[in-house]
């Protein structure tokens, strides 16, 4: 039988688990596990907290919606929460759906069976019947406002049909991919040899959370109307298939297959029927979406914890097939990690031919045991994403190989990191023809050199015109080379060169934070740079050194030792050295000095003027330390918008909490507002 301890470290693990989860499909539009896997890890989680409610958090998994908005975008408050749905998976778990809603009502109720969109959750904004705004879902009272985006969506009306619309209304929907616009959209990226997008679900968010709208209208997004959130006025309809009728009369996309069910019975044949036929849509779904149909009751029936009590989601199974696992190639990321997937002999599932499939990384492919020459099981997990589940043992091969990962990078040569305490692996090589792209987005960030002008648009420009193959290019930008871009006038070319030049002199802490070395953020580059003064002193420095450095432990010495090793790197800092980019900074005393000499401050949430790298900054140059965690030797919070758990643990502490104008006061006049 499992401890207390046992179970409370294991639901631990799980929020964990399931919160990156919620970050990389939510925020990054890149899920690590299929949606099967992750129902599985929520149920077990629920199941823990409703045995033992005392291990149940406010910022458990199972209390949110989605992941936090992204901070690449203005924040959209949503007036009505945009809340998720509860899962079942077969018809008992309808059946006791109904029984629930039955004893609560007070009798059988009829439903409305929706079919389950696969795409991104919008609210749009609608005042004096012209739309206004748009905003995903977010953590479901915050999400991100896409609005310039959404703008591009050719299905959403500007001005809404009739003259009996709510002076202001939220309409609530799924902006998704058609199979047939993806399918075009990766034909003309093959045709210019870009590589080919995953899934449409994950193409239409991307495509929502480009900065360039002209890049979003490119993807030939698609809508659904199925909800309102706040409205003023007359309530636009009694029952939820009338409120889809009064949608569609506004002029908005709605799903015609949705259909009124009288019975429980009605509702598990309609699940069955398209969970056999949903290869025939020209759109992803991934179930049904079961709503009790009058309104009134609907608003009686209320609400349990983030779940409405009067609606459900039947999910469909992952569909899967055996074959035989033919390779594993390696494709390496933007940011340099090396993601194993599998080459298959072409199997069907689903109506889909599946030639490969996501492994994750290698300790999952040595956990599971899949060895090259295995026959395999594949999932279509959400019908959008193969992945291999495991070997079939009793069919496994004598020739068959276990997997070791390669120690040199497949795209440049180059030295592969394999961190102890990291699942996956990395080409740190800044020069890498596979990273360059996002290095350059990354060193170009306000957090890091702030060189605006350059985002990922740009980026991805200068290294498709070949200007750019490190970071180091950009300073032999010159007028000239910028024109041969598209879109390019004088204005825009003398803004992007007097930023690039002003780069120069941001000096040896945000040179640090710019080249994205592993683990090293702008606080352990303020720090890094403020013991060792300058990058040569750095490249020479042992881990032993490094270490010795307060906030700088093993896992960053190793990294640092680890960029600074490689040839590559070396050559890219010397470059950047001899074109005028500031590689110093001032050192500090060992012995802090300043009015914050000796205290130390945790950071949280978002502040309204200073970036995170900002402020640690002031602090350290203020003879203060900044740590990551919260604890009773901790001096102050700074704390500002959207403060999480580090608040609340410095509240029960009994730790000062400061916001903006509060830390600014601490540090004493002088301190420069932004």
């Amino acid at each position: 039988m499992a401890t207390k301890r046992s179970t409370a470290e294991r639901a631990a693990v799980l929020r964990e688990q399931l919160a990156q989860a919620n970050h990389d499909y939510h925020v990054l539009d890149a899920p690590t596990i299929s949606d099967a896997e992750y129902d599985e890890m929520l149920r077990e989680l629920g199941e823990i907290e409703r045995a033992h409610p005392d291990l149940l958090v406010p910022d458990s998994p199972t209390q949110r919606v989605g992941g936090a908005p992204s901070a690449d975008f203005a924040p959209y408050r949503h007036v009505v929460p945009m809340l998720s749905l509860g899962n079942v998976f077969d018809a008992a778990g309808l059946r006791t759906f109904d029984a629930r809603v039955a004893r609560l009502a007070g009798g059988s109720v009829s439903y409305v069976c929706e079919l389950k969109i696969d795409g991104l959750a919008m609210s749009l904004r609608y005042e004096g019947g012209t739309f206004r705004s748009a905003g995903t879902r977010g953590d479901g009272s915050v999400g991100e406002d896409v609005t310039p985006n959404v703008r591009t969506i050719a299905e959403i009306p500007r001005r809404l049909a009739g003259k009996d619309a709510p002076q202001t209304l939220d309409v609530r929907g799924e902006v998704y991919l058609s199979k047939h616009a993806f399918a075009e959209l990766n034909r003309k990226r093959a045709a210019a040899g870009l590589p080919l997008f995953a899934n449409p679900r994950n193409t239409a968010a991307g495509g929502l959370r480009q900065k360039d709208s002209r890049i979003t209208s490119e993807r030939k997004l698609s809508f659904f109307a199925y909800a309102i959130g706040a409205f003023e006025g007359a309530r636009p309809a009694a029952t939820q298939h009338a409120l889809l009728e009064a949608l569609r009369a506004y002029g908005f996309p709605v799903n015609e297959h949705a259909t009124v069910c009288a019975t429980i019975d009605d509702v598990v044949a309609f699940c069955e029927r398209w969970e056999g036929e949903r290869a025939a849509l020209d759109y992803e779904i991934d179930g049904v979406v079961i709503k009790v149909d009058d309104i009134a009751l609907q608003a009686k029936l209320g609400y349990a914890g983030k779940d409405p009590r009067w609606a459900i989601a039947f999910k469909f199974r992952a569909q899967e097939a055996r074959t035989k696992l033919l390779d594993i190639g390696i494709n390496v990321s933007r940011s340099g990690k090396l993601n194993p997937y599998a080459v298959l002999e072409p199997v069907i599932i689903g109506g889909v031919t599946v030639r490969m499939a996501t492994l994750h990384n290698e300790a999952d492919i040595l956990r599971k045991d899949i060895r090259v020459g295995d026959t395999v099981i594949v999932h279509r997990a959400g019908d959008v994403i193969p992945y291999v589940v495991g070997p079939v043992l009793e069919l496994r091969p004598k020739s068959a190989r276990v997997y070791k990962l390669p120690e040199r990078c497949p795209v440049c040569g180059s030295r592969v990191d394999h961190p102890p305490d990291d699942v996956f692996s990395y080409c740190t090589n800044v020069s890498c023809p596979a990273q360059v792209r996002e290095r350059i987005r990354h060193w170009c960030t306000r957090g890091a050199m702030d060189i605006e002008g350059v985002g990922d648009a740009m980026a991805g420009a200068l290294v498709d015109a070949q200007l750019c193959s490190t970071v180091a290019d950009l300073y032999d930008l010159d007028a000239a080379k910028l024109a041969t871009l598209p879109r390019m006038g004088e204005k825009s070319i003398a803004n992007i060169l007097d930023a690039i030049e002003n780069s120069k002199s941001r000096g040896l802490a945000r040179v640090l934070a710019a080249l994205g070395i592993r683990y090293v953020g702008g606080q352990n580059a303020a720090l890094l740079a403020a013991d060792f003064g300058t990058i040569d002193a750095l490249e020479r420095a042992s881990r032993e050194e490094l270490e010795a450095t307060e906030g700088v432990g093993p896992q960053i010495a190793e990294s640092v030792a680890f960029f600074f090793a490689q040839p590559q790197n070396r050559a890219v800092v010397k470059r950047l050295r001899e074109r005028g980019v500031e590689v110093t900074a001032p050192k500090r005393e060992r012995a802090a000095a300043g009015v914050l000499a000796g205290k130390t401050l945790v950071l949280t949430g978002t502040l309204p003027s200073l970036t995170r790298e900002e402020a640690t900054s002031l602090i350290t140059r203020a003879g203060g330390k900044v740590s990551s965690s919260v604890s009773k030797k901790t001096d102050y919070v700074v704390a500002g918008v959207d403060a999480g758990s580090k608040l609340a643990k410095a509240n029960a502490l009994g730790v000062a909490v400061l916001d903006e104008p509060g830390l600014r006061e601490l540090l004493g006049d002088g301190v420069p507002n932004r």
